[in-house]
């Protein structure tokens, strides 16, 4: 469970290569900071880096911050 509004600091991305890429991609490189907008059933809406994304909780499971 993630508290809305909630600040983290992205610590790594656990997953194969192609995946760990179109994280980094999207700007999931460790170190930046990612605020919780929203979440319901199937997913997570994040900011970072000024840009709304919406990940799908198995992709979101993917990226572990501290």
């Amino acid at each position: 469970m993630v508290n809305i509004g909630e600040q983290k600091i992205i610590k790594e991305i656990r997953a194969k290569e192609s995946v760990k890429r179109h994280l980094q991609n999207l700007g999931f490189i460790a170190g930046e900071k990612i605020e919780v907008i929203s979440e319901n059933n199937s997913g997570i809406i994040l900011m970072i880096k000024g840009s709304k994304i919406a990940l799908n909780k198995g992709m979101a499971n993917k990226i572990i911050v501290q």
